[in-house]
């Protein structure tokens, strides 16, 4: 009796750890949803065209970078290929006189949602504690509430009414380098770094155009749980 009851005990014991087991495999693996939500700072690396005449020649402009909130929501295809989507508010950026009018200031200001798509190779398996990954993604980089400000027409529309500008909506390549590190079964931190390659043209109300270079970094720190369905 004493020799069942240990055999039994064993095996109930087994039982548990495989069990264990397969609930830390299951961390990242096929089937999983990664959602994520942190803080997101975009910053972007412009190299600016000239306003087109008859503007001052070299009139330039530079972007100040921001900070919002970012959340993303990805599924585990593989063990290692995941998709994602990320998603956010607007970012809202302020528009600097660059090149001819350096020093000028504010120039104007403009919000930017730019959604992406990323296919990602997470390396290592699947119950790792640290995982880093890659992606390439595709975004649509949406832009509104376009703002001149007085400077702006003071340069480009001298004694005339208030210059306004539009940028054009554009697709764009991202590239994407990142990692999470596993607090738990279900919760883990994820930083990311996205560059994306973009390039608009900036229509002004004075008729004039400017190309623009974006390129914008951007660097997230955010906290994650993962589920198996919803």
């Amino acid at each position: 009796m004493g020799r069942r009851y240990e055999d039994t005990v064993k095996l109930l014991a087994l039982a548990a750890a495989l069990t264990v087991a397969s609930a830390a495999s299951a961390q990242q693996s096929a089937g999983t949803w990664l959602g994520t939500l942190g803080i997101n700072k975009i910053t972007p690396k412009v190299d600016s065209g000239d306003v087109s005449a008859p503007a001052l020649p070299g009139t330039k402009a530079d972007v100040n970078s921001d900070t919002k909130p970012r959340f993303a929501i990805a599924y585990m295809v593989t063990d290692n290929v995941a998709a994602e989507l990320d998603l956010g508010l607007p970012y809202k950026h302020d528009l600097i006189g660059s090149g001819a009018i350096q020093g000028t200031g504010k120039v104007g200001s403009a919000e930017a949602l730019p959604p992406t798509a990323f296919v990602q190779y997470r390396f290592l398996p699947a119950n790792s504690k640290f995982r880093p990954y890659v992606g390439l993604g595709l975004t649509y980089a949406m832009f509104q509430k376009e703002t001149g400000s007085g400077q702006l027409t003071a340069l480009l529309n001298t004694g005339g009414p208030g210059t306004t500008f539009k940028l054009d909506d554009k697709w764009a390549m991202s590239y994407q380098i990142g990692g999470t590190m596993k607090i738990n079964e279900k919760w883990f931190i994820d930083a990311t770094v996205i560059k994306t390659k973009l390039k608009t043209v900036v229509h002004f109300s004075t008729g004039q155009v400017q190309d623009v270079r974006l390129d914008p970094l951007a660097v997230s720190v955010s906290v994650g749980y993962n589920f198996k369905g919803f």
